[in-house]
């Protein structure tokens, strides 16, 4: 698979979704299963035009069409270096096209963790706040419910 280009490394990476967006860039995540990581990451850096949905699936990226060209052309009123077009799987019946046009992509690949588990109060050590209880200098504080001894 070629984006603008840029040869995207071999291997299931069907599920994408957009992990951020700006003025400045938009940003595609994409793996075999977004859940809790992600090893591909496409950046469209100043992106003139986007028209894709959030989330998405097996995409087929091709050359724009005339048409996206031109269509481009009118609302942009100028070129761009890169535009990208493809078809995916957004959940409907039918795939949808889907054209980004930006000043340059950047391919970046390795493992990006996606779970962001708030750290647990009663683990020492994680950074959490401590657990409710008396202010400093009081009794100690216990992570849990008062021990039948007390």
């Amino acid at each position: 698979m070629e984006i603008a280009g840029h040869r995207l490394p071999e291997g299931s990476c069907w599920d994408w979704e957009v992990t951020g967006r700006d003025p400045g860039a938009l940003r595609l995540a994409a793996d075999h299963d977004l859940t809790y990581h992600h090893a591909l990451e496409v950046v469209f850096v100043a992106p003139a035009l986007v028209s894709c949905p959030l989330a998405f699936q097996d995409p087929v990226f091709r050359a724009p069409t005339a048409e996206e060209s031109a269509r481009l052309a009118r609302t942009l009123g100028e070129t761009t270096p890169v535009v990208v077009a493809f078809e995916a799987d957004a959940g409907g019946y039918e795939p949808v096209s889907c054209l980004i046009a930006a000043e340059r992509v950047e391919i970046r690949h390795g493992l990006v963790r996606r779970s962001r588990r708030a750290p647990d109060p009663r683990t020492p050590g994680s950074g959490a706040p401590d657990a409710p209880g008396p202010p400093a200098g009081g009794t100690p504080r216990w992570p849990g419910v008062p021990l039948s001894t007390d």
